[in-house]
């Protein structure tokens, strides 16, 4: 475990001595400010619903980009290759990635957490859907960026990463619609299953369902499994 969290401190740090971190953070809070500032000029809602409800689609979007880089660049640079002859696990250096990249999330999570502060200071907000929503966003970046590291350790191109990362979390969201296209045969029922945001809706209403729970982190241990494997492979290339 000292050797993930080695790997995961390294990968934070990393983050934020290159643009990508404040890039994709600005743009993060621009679109969450957007998002809370409708909600409360047009809705009139002491809620953050605006900004639960459209989380799927700015995880899909800007989750590639953090972690495009994880494992393609190390390979391209030939980095990866001194890291797998160094004493760590496979698993280790992919869960260290991953935990790097679920800290950068967290930190700008905790940024739109000024808007919890308005809410609270100038309203009555329910409680409830705050926790479940925010621990609804957890757990769906969680997803998009284990499959971002799993793509990530595929290729030895970032740009190339990016793009099935993009493409497999976009399969995901709109695996529902395919699913209510075959409707109720088998297929259309594992189409339905796998749909991304029907697991977070419950969060973003203030539910919390233990098989929305598993769902998520189901996916997030699959993924990280399969990168592993993949690191596993150029170990023995």
């Amino acid at each position: 475990m000292r050797n993930t969290l080695a790997i995961a401190k390294k990968e934070l740090n990393n983050y934020f001595v290159s643009p990508v971190a404040y890039v994709v953070t600005a743009a993060f809070l621009v679109l969450c400010g957007l998002l809370f500032s409708l909600s409360l000029n047009f809705y009139r809602e002491a809620s953050m619903r605006s900004i639960f409800y459209n989380m799927p689609i700015i995880l899909v979007l800007l989750s590639p980009a953090l972690t495009m880089r994880l494992l393609a660049e190390e390979t391209r640079s030939g980095t990866i290759e001194l890291l797998l002859t160094a004493p760590v696990q496979d698993w280790e250096v992919v869960l260290g990635k991953f935990l790097g990249a679920l800290g950068l999330l967290l930190t700008m999570l905790a940024l739109t957490l000024l808007y919890v502060v308005i809410l609270l200071a100038y309203g009555n907000p329910d409680r409830g859907p705050l926790l479940s929503g925010y621990l609804g966003i957890i757990l769906l970046g969680g997803v998009t960026l284990s499959i971002g590291v799993l793509t990530s350790s595929l290729t030895q191109n970032q740009i190339v990463a990016a793009i099935l990362a993009f493409v497999g979390l976009l399969v995901l969201w709109l695996s529902g619609g395919v699913g209510n296209f075959f409707g109720g045969s088998a297929l259309g029922s594992i189409f339905s299953y796998l749909d991304l945001t029907q697991h977070y809706n419950d969060f973003a209403n203030g539910l919390i369902d233990s098989s929305n729970v598993l769902y998520y982190l189901s996916l997030i241990v699959a993924c990280l499994f399969l990168a592993s494997k993949s690191l596993e492979t150029r170990r023995w290339s």
